[in-house]
């Protein structure tokens, strides 16, 4: 791969090219260097700027399709809308609901991830994210507390589906302030689930403990939390002060407001923030009303809403969350990190995927000065390449 401007972690470099291998990076080279062989083909990106393919750890559906309802075609169909939008990598998000769905849910996602691996195709399915059931009511969202659930012991965890695949990632959203909730923060951290602090009231000593437990993430920050008071800090001002607590945000300038997202920048820092979609199925399908999790859900000018008037999800895509951060002078190598290295970090991948660099998977997403997708790699596979015109 030739010619492109490279989002390095170290920064950006206009004189270096790539050279992949067995899907992965082999080598980072300089443009000078003379590639013979009759098998090295060559692909020319002069012009485009070259970021590590986006990894969404949050993402309910997306081109008319939920994951609580799909078939595992249907999430094929999601993979190939996310890979034209620069994501090479997705967790499938599902929301509080009965058992059967969840062992529903769980068998497609696990044949899905069977079959992309048989054949690499759209953006690959990593694992299974719960937002739920262990979360409080009063912080419940667009979420359907009649699934919501206490924690009692480990027996009800026993009975949670989990993905079978081999290497396949779980995490789950949850409020540590319910019943035994920092107990079931440290029994998923023994089993080694990715936690995430979220729909939650809890105080301070409260995360404290969880933390201790294993919880060192946040889901969607500062939403579906309670707000940040001057008497009653709570989850925002303890997500805010913790340098060793990591945080997602909906970039849509709706879930926050743009000054917000400049304050969490300021305070945060980028190398603590991940970007995320929060998307449901109508993203990428425009504005209207559509049947998701059993109700109506309208989108109007880009925002969601349900019939209560909550939020309820996103229909942008990691590209466009990238597109707001930088609109707000985050420098390309920081949108990186927020929308593919802090991602994998959080999933325990780093060492695997997330940023250019020699002997790590080549998921790569190439972007115009427009910010457009001009082509995305997976496992070193063309995965989307628009046509000439």
């Amino acid at each position: 791969m030739r010619g492109a401007r490279l989002i390095l972690p170290s920064g950006i470099d206009d004189s270096k090219d790539l050279l992949i291998e067995g899907g992965r990076i082999a080598r980072i080279l300089s443009s000078r260097e003379n590639l013979n062989g009759s098998n090295v083909k060559s692909l020319d990106l002069d012009g485009f700027s070259l970021f590590p393919g986006f990894i969404d750890v949050h993402i309910h559906g997306a081109a008319g399709v939920d994951t609580m309802e799909a078939t595992t075609d249907e999430l094929h169909r999601v993979a190939d809308f996310l890979a034209r939008e620069g994501v090479t990598s997705w967790l499938p998000t599902i929301v509080p609901a009965s058992d059967e769905e969840y062992r529903r849910v769980a068998e497609t996602v696990d044949q899905l991830i069977v079959e992309q691996r048989a054949r690499s195709t759209g953006a690959r399915a990593i694992g299974l994210h719960y937002e739920g059931p262990f979360v409080n009511h009063a912080q419940c969202g667009a979420l359907h507390t009649e699934h919501f659930k206490t924690y009692r012991d480990e027996a009800q965890l026993d009975s949670l589906p989990i993905l079978k695949t081999e290497g396949s990632k779980m995490m789950m959203t949850l409020a540590p302030e319910i019943e035994r909730g920092v107990d079931l923060v440290r029994t998923l951290h023994d089993r080694d689930w990715i936690i995430s602090i979220g729909h939650t009231r809890a105080l301070p000593e409260v995360l404290d403990r969880a933390h201790q437990a294993g919880a060192h993430h946040m889901t969607h920050f500062m939403n579906a939390m309670a707000p940040l008071h001057q008497r009653s800090p709570g989850p925002v001002a303890w997500g805010l002060m913790r340098d060793d607590v990591s945080c997602d945000v909906v970039a849509d300038g709706i879930h926050l407001d743009p000054l917000m997202l400049r304050l969490l920048l300021k305070v945060k820092r980028p190398q603590h923030l991940s970007l995320i979609s929060d998307s449901i199925a109508a993203a990428g399908m425009g504005d209207g009303e559509y049947k998701i999790w059993g109700e109506t859900i309208a989108v109007s000018n880009g925002r969601t809403s349900n019939v209560a008037g909550s939020i309820a999800g996103s229909v942008i895509t990691m590209l466009d969350a990238v597109r707001l951060m930088l609109s707000l002078g985050v420098s390309e190598v920081d949108a990186a990190g927020m929308a593919s290295s802090n991602p994998a970090r959080l999933l325990r991948l780093d060492d695997e995927c997330g940023s250019i660099e020699e002997g790590k998977r080549a998921d790569l997403v190439a972007l115009d000065e427009h910010g457009n997708v001009r082509l995305t790699i997976i496992g070193g596979s063309v995965a989307f390449q628009p046509s000439a015109g």
